[in-house]
């Protein structure tokens, strides 16, 4: 199971120490020896070849700063992408040692913390992402086809190791966007079912009815209401092996998932990765112990956009969010993945991101 990832570990390691094994830090190794081999104050000629030495060691140290005056673009995409392999080889090695915890223990990705739950999901996609291009980086001369690539087709090429914050953020929210797109499909199946005959006798239809004609007026259900229709969802009709195939398919691609084989496996194990991230938040002291950055990746994964929201408003909207994660289990799922329509349907930073591509 874990030969790929130890393949791989072995190729980022030696494409970050083919990098930290430049010329200019071995030719600023090697004068520090000399000048140490060589330099003796009993001997005053070495005066001389002492401050030679020190001036031509200062020019040398110097020199990554006036490549970066004259070539900031390059310097700079550099410097992102030797930095974003040491991160990426970091979280390798980091990845290897979480599926070993997870392996030996026996309440599974329950006894991991939030970071090492979103390591040990996001890992293998973007092991797989970069691998060919890890891969190819170990040739000769390849890196003078590789950083042009990497340079124009960051996102398509690279995992959020290698970008910066400004990239993170914008690539983020175009993905959002395109999930936005697959949320009134979701919304429209949903009320296909009000009328149908596995809830013509459930005492829940009247309640359900109205909680659906909120959303479509512009508001949203409280969470307190929310949980009254657990029963919806862990049986009929919203159970995740008795939606619809039209409704799994909306719903995978509101998730941000291909619609290819095993699609209910996949979104009951999306749902069990959220809600393993919502008990961790909880036993780390909630939302309001998470930085800035923490909160906006926690509403991507949940289906918000942050842009343009006060903290005090994410982290009121994460308090929503985990009081009805509190009480879903595994015959329940499917509560947790249709939370993005209950609670974020009509939230104005997910319309103003559709109506302002």
């Amino acid at each position: 199971m874990y030969r790929f990832p130890i393949a791989l570990l072995r190729f980022s390691r030696t494409f970050y120490l083919q990098q930290n094994n430049s010329p200019l830090i071995q030719g600023c190794g090697c004068i520090q020896t000399r000048l140490r081999s060589t330099v003796s104050p009993n001997q005053p000629s070495n005066k001389i070849r002492k401050y030679v030495f020190s001036r031509f060691l200062e020019f040398v140290q110097n020199y990554s700063a006036k490549l970066e005056s004259k070539f900031p673009s390059a310097i700079r995409t550099y410097r992102v992408f030797t930095d974003g392999m040491k991160d990426f080889y970091s979280d390798m090695k980091a990845f290897l040692r979480i599926a070993k915890k997870v392996r030996k223990s026996k309440i599974g990705t329950a006894c991991l913390t939030r970071k090492e739950i979103e390591i040990f999901h996001q890992m293998p996609r973007d092991m797989k992402k970069v691998a060919p291009l890890l891969v190819l980086s170990t040739l000769p001369l390849t890196n003078y086809i590789i950083l042009p690539l990497v340079f124009c087709f960051p996102r398509q090429l690279l995992c959020t190791h290698f970008w910066t914050l400004q990239q993170r953020f914008e690539f983020a929210t175009q993905v959002h966007r395109q999930r936005l797109y697959n949320y009134r499909p979701v919304f429209r199946a949903l009320q296909e079912q009000i009328d149908g005959e596995n809830l013509q006798k459930n005492p829940l239809q009247e309640s359900w009815r109205v909680a659906l004609d909120c959303l479509g007026s512009g508001t949203h259900p409280t969470p307190e209401e929310i949980l009254k229709f657990l029963p919806l969802f862990s049986g009929s009709p919203y159970s995740l092996l008795q939606i619809y195939s039209g409704h799994v398919t909306a719903l995978l691609r509101m998730h941000g998932m291909h619609v290819g084989f095993r699609r209910r496996k996949r979104l009951a194990d999306r749902a069990q990765m959220i809600h393993c991230m919502d008990q961790a938040i909880i036993r780390e002291g909630g939302p309001e112990s998470m930085t800035y950055e923490e909160l906006r990746l926690a509403c991507f994964i949940r289906g918000l956009n942050p842009a343009n929201m006060k903290t005090e408003d994410i982290v009121e909207w994460l308090q929503d969010w985990l009081t009805v994660s509190q009480e879903v289990d595994k015959n329940s799922w499917s509560l947790l993945l249709h939370c993005p329509i209950l609670l974020g349907y009509n939230q104005p930073s997910n319309w103003s991101l559709l109506k302002h591509p």
